[in-house]
């Protein structure tokens, strides 16, 4: 990927040369010192052996086959647009994330995962009267400010199913129980202390934080469940209660855990994993579940039978992994994964559109907002308006930057977004409106992102350049030169002195992914030559075969050898990958002699398509004439 900022103690100087200058020319193009060295950097990072202008010539002929492409119009070809627009797909959620802040959400999760709050809660909700709502919840605030106990006001106000039993106590919550704008609420709140009020689009939520404590970790651990049936009556919970009890009793004179659980759980998912539960993180389960299972002291430990609402439990713990004290990169990435499927990246798109606004602009046009949603509803709804309406489906309702949103826009969006995701209804217009906006300032972006962030141009570009060069590469040098047999022929007919056999052997050369593999079938080889066939069936395909007339310095270790028939030579290591060859010798070919069009072809290609691509290359160079800057070149080495 192309960077435009550099680093590294060799590029110091870039701070006082590279402001834009330009370092050549080509035809009205040019590049500059920035961009040079960047991609001299990029293509020798770690190597340092491309001297700077051995590469600058490298660079300036890969700049004139790009232009000659564009010229030519191959960015323009429909396997090029493609190949351009499904990259642009892949980058673009990265590139939407990271600028919104997606990493400081991560580190957020992060230093949240650290601790569990203990939390009580008050809920009201709006039931379509807001004022009400509002008027209730300060009441409650009221009362607790005079000193009443939380859980008597919670049983009094909040509209919780859970609050007759619980008192408004929502048991241990972690980092990614609760909605995000909650959650924040939660860890906003000192222990002891009550939260502000929060409006969500349920109503209204008041939290206390009753304790804290550090994040227990991950817990592993396997269960029976002894599920209360329909309708059970208070004898069927006695007699469960009396199963459990035997159970436990069995299971603490060493009866296994996994035989009992498939036997007799009612837990359906565990029973068929012999009892095996999902692992458990704080704030998942009924708080009554989650207090007996974490307090387990250690690996192996058995709770007594306890009661929830689902029935008699008995867990056992299996192991407990504490949570990561240190931001590793796979802890940060894991935790990326989970910030980036939660409700927290509707913030996020939110923050980026106002930035994205902010930056272009966002601004309406003047239009009638009821015709607007009378016009919606005619369309969706099926329903007459009632009234002429100034609204039209090419309107113009939203400009972001220079690109207008019209109706049309505007329709496409709530036919995809109008339902609640909780299926209880359509969203009011006035919500879609603003959805639609923030989706409006997305899509700008989206659509004008190498306007925006020059790292995504770079790749883009990078992108685009590189498959411009094989294109025209293909067509102009390596298509011709592989599939012009005449010219090839003629080629090899004016240079037949330079293809000539040197101490050519008859061989198979075998070729192994590793040096072991090399080694057990060189042995095995070196002991019967002769059915090298029948050694190799046995290795599946792990190692391929040449065999053919090879000059003696193409053989494995060929120079260290006395290349005799029956000679197997020993496994030579290809530093680049770790693979290794070795060869069989068959046959003695002393001295020199011609090589055959056939047996010279792979070099005939070679030679000409780099006589093919000189020529090309002269012909760019008076194209698209070639300027350096020699000033700023000189400066440059100097710096380096």
């Amino acid at each position: 990927m192309l960077k435009r900022i550099l680093s590294g103690a060799a590029f110091l100087f870039l701070a006082s040369v590279a402001s834009a200058q330009t370092l050549f020319t080509y035809g009205r193009d040019t590049v500059t010192v920035p961009d040079f060295l960047a991609a001299y950097k990029k293509n020798n990072a770690g190597k340092g052996t491309t001297s700077l202008n051995d590469y600058l010539d490298l660079y300036i002929t890969s700049r004139l086959k790009v232009r000659e492409a564009r010229r030519l119009g191959y960015d323009t070809l429909p396997n090029m647009v493609a190949d351009l627009q499904n990259l642009r797909e892949q980058l673009l959620p990265t590139y939407l994330n990271d600028l919104a802040g997606v990493d400081g959400l991560v580190q957020e999760a992060f230093e949240r995962s650290k601790k569990n709050i203990r939390l009580a809660h008050i809920f009201i909700a709006e039931k379509g009267d807001a004022a009400a709502a509002a008027l209730k919840m300060q009441q409650a605030v009221s009362e607790l400010g005079s000193g009443k106990p939380f859980a008597d006001v919670a049983r009094r106000y909040s509209e919780d199913p859970s609050v007759k039993d619980n008192g408004g106590e929502l048991g241990w919550i972690a980092v990614f129980t609760l909605p995000y704008t909650l959650e924040n609420l939660a860890y906003n709140t000192r222990p002891g202390a009550l939260s502000a009020v929060q409006r969500s689009k349920a109503g209204y939520h008041l939290f206390k934080n009753i304790a804290e404590r550090p994040d227990p970790g991950t817990l592993k651990a396997a269960q029976i469940l002894l599920a209360f049936p329909p309708g059970a009556t208070e004898a069927d919970k006695a007699a469960l209660k009396k199963r459990a009890d035997s159970l436990h009793a069995r299971l603490l004179k060493g009866a296994d855990f996994a035989t009992l659980a498939t036997k007799f759980s009612n837990d359906v998912v565990s029973a068929n994993n012999k009892g095996e539960l999902q692992d458990l993180t704080a704030g998942q389960y009924d708080p009554v579940f989650e207090r007996q299972v974490f307090a387990l002291a250690k690996d192996g430990a058995l709770t007594a039978p306890f009661l929830t609402e689902h029935g008699w439990h008995i867990v056992k713990r299996r192991s407990l992994v504490p949570r990561p004290a240190t931001a590793t990169p796979e802890v940060l990435q894991a935790l990326r994964a989970s910030v980036e499927a939660s409700d927290r990246i509707a913030t996020v798109r939110g923050v980026l559109a106002q930035k994205i606004g902010a930056q272009v602009g966002s601004t309406p046009h003047s239009f009638n907002n009821e015709h607007l949603f009378l016009y919606s509803d005619s369309l969706l709804e099926y329903k007459k308006p009632g009234i002429a309406l100034s609204i039209t489906e090419t309107t113009p309702l939203l400009r972001v930057g220079d690109q207008a949103f019209t109706t049309a826009d505007w329709l496409k969006y709530i036919g995809a977004n109008r339902f609640k995701a909780d299926g209880s209804g359509a969203k009011p217009y006035p919500q879609l409106w603003d959805e639609f906006r923030e989706a409006s300032a997305i899509e700008y972006y989206k659509n004008h992102l190498e306007q925006f962030n020059a790292t995504f141009r770079g790749q883009m570009e990078e992108f685009r350049d590189g498959n411009l060069f094989f294109e025209i590469m293909q067509r102009q040098v390596w298509g011709p030169a592989q599939n012009d047999t005449a010219a090839l022929e003629a080629y090899y007919n004016a240079h037949r002195s330079s293809y000539q056999w040197t101490d050519p052997v008859d061989a198979v050369i075998f070729y192994a992914p590793d040096l072991a593999t090399a080694r057990a079938a060189h042995t095995q080889i070196a002991k019967k030559p002769a059915a090298w066939a029948t050694v190799l069936a046995t290795y599946d395909d792990k190692i391929a075969v040449d065999s053919n007339r090879f000059d003696r310095g193409a053989i494995p270790n060929g120079a260290k050898t006395a290349l005799k028939a029956g000679t197997v030579t020993a496994p030579l290591v290809n530093a680049s990958d770790n693979s290794a060859a070795f060869a069989l010798i068959l046959k003695e070919h002393p001295g020199t002699a011609p090589r055959s069009f056939a047996e010279a072809r792979g070099l005939v290609i070679a030679d000409y398509q780099k006589e093919l691509e000189a020529k090309w290359i002269n012909e760019l160079r008076a194209r698209y004439p070639v300027t350096i800057n020699q000033p700023v070149l000189l400066e440059l080495m100097k710096g380096k």
